[in-house]
């Protein structure tokens, strides 16, 4: 079973290069400075060929957040263009936030663990073999101290979400109304000489 894997991902692999097609565009990946470190981060879901539309991915194993996969249409208007990076700079940063702040919560809660067993005298692993565990009164001192040790760091996040947020729905609305101008607007005949 293990050895047929990498077979099925070199299929998954190909299909989503042959799924990539001038018709639907998909936005690129950013960071590409971080490319060896994000990669294993980033998911491999690949949206159909002839989709018009944003696609949202599987989790992120590291940030728990589900990516979305950004359809670029061939004619995007500038104000358009605009509001979809933002989306995306507001993504890959969400995305970056939770990865760096769950990679610390699953370090110093181990931490935390391994050193209120030893304070015990109790090893990481029972005699059984399966992992020591604290209980749910232990655990809760931890919870509180992480909270109040991130207090900070989540009011800046919290307080950047919103304007980004804020700026997101504002550039929506300029889109909205481009759009609606686009449509209300006579369109312009064509004569010939």
């Amino acid at each position: 079973m293990a050895a047929r894997r990498p077979a099925r991902r070199l299929v998954v692999t190909a299909l989503c290069r042959a799924f990539s097609g001038r018709g639907c565009q998909l936005a690129p990946e950013r960071g590409a400075e971080r490319r060896d470190a994000a990669q294993s981060r980033v998911s491999r879901f690949c949206p159909p060929r002839k989709s018009h539309h944003d696609w949202i991915g599987p989790p992120d194993k590291y940030s728990n957040l589900r990516p979305i996969h950004f359809y670029i249409p061939e004619n995007e208007s500038p104000l358009e263009q605009k509001l979809r990076e933002l989306r995306q700079e507001t993504q890959e940063w969400n995305q970056q936030f939770w990865a760096d702040q769950n990679l610390t919560f699953h370090k110093e809660k181990e931490e935390f663990v391994r050193s209120r067993l030893k304070a015990k005298g109790l090893d990481l692993r029972a005699a059984s073999g399966q992992k020591a565990t604290l209980n749910a009164e232990e655990m809760a001192d931890f919870y509180k101290e992480f909270l109040s040790k991130n207090f900070q760091k989540h009011m800046y996040y919290n307080r950047d979400w919103y304007k980004r947020n804020f700026a997101i729905t504002f550039f929506m609305g300029k889109v909205a109304l481009e759009r609606i101008w686009k449509k209300l607007r006579p369109k312009q005949k064509t004569t010939s000489s």
